[in-house]
């Protein structure tokens, strides 16, 4: 499958973080646990420059807790600060304030009256769709304020929102870059959501994670579905599925493309079990 989508108010939205790169003091680039690699925009360190980040690994608490710790262990070897985060379990959240408060510490700006004063924390909020920055903002804020949803495109514009304390959030759209040179960058980014499934062919999709999960290991899919899936294709895989869900169309045939919505929607919610789709380099197995 070629994959790509690169809508126009993405580059529109670069744009704009570039030009409030100035107004902030730090970055979080929230990225998808299930996939740490394909789910980091290339496009953001070079546009970070020296600016202090944080690569905050949301969606935790549906990836394998042992390739989590394998990945934050991996961007700490590469230089970078990491924190594993499950915004929707409100777990990680202090040591993303914590870490931001050693790295930034106080500042300062001059006040009306010629002198200066302590001012808030200023963060970018940076990543691709569908990571869960609406969550993790309204955990960070203590708020419901940020709109949230399981589908890319929630956020189309930029908005500063207020945190107790000393910290203040830019939240920016979900942004992608326009092609990915990887076709296994682009099945992943279906996979979890970040891409919309109005643009997929749904059933070729779900043929390629069935054959994916089928290759880490099989217990996920039997276990799931309490079926037996050795010697057997994808394709009927999702057949057997498809009839045990009762999932028929007219001549008693199997429809394929609501048995494939199931199947990602239930992988997306974790339903299928703590999957992490790929590693980093050098690592077959976690």
């Amino acid at each position: 499958m070629n994959i790509n989508w690169y809508p126009g108010h993405m580059k529109k939205a670069m744009e704009s973080i570039m030009k409030n790169l100035a107004l902030v003091d730090i970055a979080y680039e929230v990225i998808d646990s299930r996939i740490p690699r394909s789910s980091r925009n290339p496009e953001i360190d070079n546009i970070l420059g020296g600016k202090p980040k944080i690569i905050i690994m949301n969606k935790s608490d549906l990836a394998d807790e042992e390739a989590n710790i394998i990945w934050r262990n991996y961007f700490q070897k590469q230089g970078y600060r990491a924190v594993i985060v499950d915004s929707t379990g409100n777990r990680g959240i202090d040591d993303i304030v914590k870490l931001s408060n050693r790295l930034v510490g106080k500042k300062t700006e001059r006040s009306g009256s010629g002198g200066s004063e302590n001012r808030s924390m200023r963060a970018i909020i940076i990543g691709i769709p569908n990571v869960g920055k609406s969550t993790l903002i309204n955990n960070l804020s203590r708020r419901k304020g940020a709109r949230t949803g399981n589908k890319p495109g929630i956020t189309r514009a930029n908005q500063w929102i207020n945190v107790k304390g000393n910290l203040q959030l830019l939240d920016t759209p979900g942004i992608l870059w326009p092609k990915f040179q990887d076709e296994e960058v682009g099945l992943n980014l279906a996979f979890t959501g970040a891409i919309k499934d109005e643009i997929l062919d749904i059933e070729n999709l779900a043929l390629n994670l069935i054959d994916r999960i089928k290759n880490i290991s099989k217990r996920y899919l039997q276990e799931r579905y309490d079926i037996d899936i050795e010697n057997k294709s994808p394709y009927e895989i999702i057949e057997i599925i498809g009839r045990k869900r009762g999932c028929l169309i007219q001549g008693g045939r199997v429809d394929l493309s609501r048995t494939s919505g199931i199947i990602l929607d239930e992988y997306r919610k974790g339903l299928i079990g703590r999957i992490t789709l790929e590693l980093p380099e050098g690592r077959d197995v976690y």
